[in-house]
């Protein structure tokens, strides 16, 4: 197996986690299977750089005496909110010579301001999905994933999914039982798929400021195999429908529709990764109903039946 040269970009400003997560995931799946990785870090003038948290990170090499890399890594940081021409020039030129291009976190800004997103399907962290957006028209900006990968470039959202899309760049590699070494060594779990929300629908939706619709929205959580359509939520939050559906939006920033679809999935998902249930009584449990509608949703939601979800992210010693 051909030796692979992963090089993470420094600057000054970048989110330490950004740099240490994923160098951390390629090391130890070189530890594991030695000769797969050679692991490089390299600044714009090669000289040591100062992170968003104040610590000091010193460069391997300067940019220009870089190889050129199979995976070239560009984390984030408040670094990325200023342009840097230098760097954009140079990711320009030596960005497209990389076999695997990634981003962590705002890193996919700098990639975007080199033009190595346009025509392409991206994400970042949640706060910045919009600017990336407005600034960069000609990229897909999906604000939901915790990553994603479009053709031989993956860009990530905020610092911890970094080390989710390494794993999965390793697993792509190397395999499933080295991915899972790793993931275990570094006490996390190998079963974030890229597709999954960067938050939970209690985190994505904003709490309610009325007590009626903060307590709907707890309803739902705890009970989502109960009567959850909107003339039954409005009953309980005592308003009219359709003053509830507009009310719910209006403070929550989603509808009532989109987030009992959401809390039902977090739910089946839950189930399926910790339990043994089977996937009928698991449906019945999440408000599905049959399991053909939960296999719907499911491939609608995260692109995998629930059949295929449980076998490729419920923790293999509980299997």
């Amino acid at each position: 197996m051909a030796q692979r040269t992963v090089l993470l970009v420094l600057f000054d400003g970048v989110q330490s986690l950004d740099v240490t997560g994923p160098l951390e995931v390629f090391a130890g799946a070189e530890k594991h299977t030695p000769g797969t990785y050679r692991i490089r870090t390299a600044a714009m003038n090669g000289a040591p750089v100062r992170t968003s948290s104040g610590l000091t990170l010193v460069p391997d090499e300067a940019l220009d005496d870089a190889p050129d890399p199979h995976t070239l890594l560009v984390p984030g940081g408040q670094g990325t909110r200023s342009p840097d021409r230098r760097l954009t020039d140079w990711l320009r030129d030596h960005g497209p010579r990389a076999r695997r291009l990634v981003s962590v976190c705002t890193g996919a800004i700098r990639l975007a301001e080199a033009g190595l997103l346009d025509g392409r399907r991206a994400t970042t962290h949640w706060a910045y999905c919009d600017r990336l957006a407005r600034d960069h028209p000609a990229v897909e900006v999906d604000p939901d994933p915790i990553y994603v990968r479009d053709g031989h470039v993956s860009t990530s959202a905020g610092v911890t999914s970094g080390i989710d899309l390494a794993l999965a760049l390793v697993e792509e590699d190397l395999g499933r039982d080295a991915a899972l070494v790793v993931a275990r060594h570094l006490v996390v779990f190998l079963r974030r798929p890229g597709n999954q929300a960067q938050f939970s629908a209690q985190l994505a939706a904003q709490t309610a400021q009325r007590e009626p619709l903060r307590e709907v929205q707890q309803w739902i959580t705890e009970h989502p195999a109960a009567d959850l359509t909107v003339e039954s939520l409005a009953e309980r939050a005592s308003l009219s429908p359709r003053h509830f559906a507009r009310a719910f939006r209006a403070e929550t920033g989603t509808t009532p529709g989109r987030y009992v679809d959401r809390v039902r999935i977090e739910h089946a998902r839950r189930l399926l990764e910790d339990t043994s249930a089977g996937v009928e009584e698991i449906s019945r449990a999440s408000g599905y109903g049959t399991p053909e509608a939960m296999r719907r949703a499911f491939v609608k939601a995260l692109g995998a039946a629930p059949a295929e979800y449980r076998r490729r992210f419920r923790p293999a010693a509980a299997l």
